[in-house]
């Protein structure tokens, strides 16, 4: 695949790395981004952790709770502008799907499209109509529903709409007991967004990748071979203090991690709490939206009207 200028524009963007230094890594990987990340980092030349899914469409993320907090929902529906994902409607319209969620025994997109939507028909008639009246393409992206047994939820909105969290917490107490705590750590995962909760839950393929990365960073650094099982431990160690949620410093006091917090805040109220479950939608995470030339939208309408007269 060719080097193009835009796609070393793309990795420095994405990395910080210097425009010779990303050019090198997509020549040596044949163009592909994700692994010239890698490369990039390998060689101690990433300068900024910043994400590599190119966050564009717009629209909202919307939760929904039970009466009893046992059981939770996440949606994101999508919209090509952000003007329509401020409409009263669409966000009426995202905060029913968020509830129909907690409805459905066990939902997939092509069951849940298919439910019952008040006297529209379905769901997906409902989409229908919404795109015919507000006169954007929307998309109902993705969905969760959350009801382990033995669990509290609770969650968080941010910027809006914008990022949405759900965070389950193992406990004999009530949805008001925890509604404090549960909210802080929502806060939590909603601004510094770790993979996962804890060790336990700890992906073995990233672990294995990240491993590997931090063994060539090692020896593109000079250390010997027979030191790296030594070395390697210990920098793992950090890594995840800052991905898994329970170990990060907790945002409102960096004297605690969010563990320390949540066992805090249980002493108080007689009642064990353990953070298990967490979940983050962001809007457009992961989603390429094409970039708009203005100017030249604007003068290809003016040519249409034009030719119309």
């Amino acid at each position: 695949m060719a080097v193009t200028a835009q796609l070393v524009k793309e990795l420095r963007e994405m990395t910080g790395a210097g425009m010779m230094d990303c050019k090198k890594a997509l020549v040596e990987t044949d163009g592909d981004i994700d692994k010239a990340v890698e490369v990039l980092r390998e060689k101690g030349l990433s300068k900024a952790a910043k994400k590599a899914g190119r966050i564009a469409a717009e629209g909202l993320v919307q939760i929904a709770f039970s009466d009893d907090h046992k059981t939770a929902s996440v949606i994101e529906v999508n919209s090509e502008t952000d003007f329509v994902a401020k409409n009263p409607e669409f966000i009426e319209f995202v905060d029913t799907l968020a509830k129909k969620v907690i409805e459905k025994e066990n939902p997939c997109m092509d069951c849940f499209m298919e439910m019952p939507y008040g006297d529209e028909g379905t769901v997906k008639d409902a989409l229908t109509n919404k795109i015919s009246k507000i006169g954007e393409n929307m998309n109902i992206r993705r969905f969760e529903k959350m009801n382990t047994e033995g669990v509290v939820y609770t969650g968080y909105i941010h910027g809006g709409g914008k990022i949405g969290v759900i965070v389950g917490i193992e406990t004999e107490a009530t949805a008001a007991e925890i509604e404090t705590v549960g909210k802080d750590v929502a806060m939590q995962v909603a601004s510094m967004n770790p993979k996962f909760v804890d060790e336990t839950q700890v992906d073995q393929d990233w672990l294995a990748s990240e491993t590997e990365i931090a063994r060539q960073l090692l020896l593109n650094e000079g250390k010997k071979e027979e030191l790296l099982d030594r070395i390697i431990p210990g920098k793992i160690k950090a890594i995840l203090k800052e991905v898994c949620l329970v170990d990060q410093k907790f945002v409102k006091n960096g004297d605690l991690t969010v563990a320390q917090y949540v066992e805090e805040e249980a002493k108080k109220i007689g009642k064990a709490m353990k953070v298990v479950e967490m979940i983050r939608y962001e809007v457009g995470e992961g989603i390429e939206k094409k970039e708009e030339d203005f100017a030249a939208e604007v003068a290809a309408q003016q040519a249409a009207a034009a030719a119309k007269n």
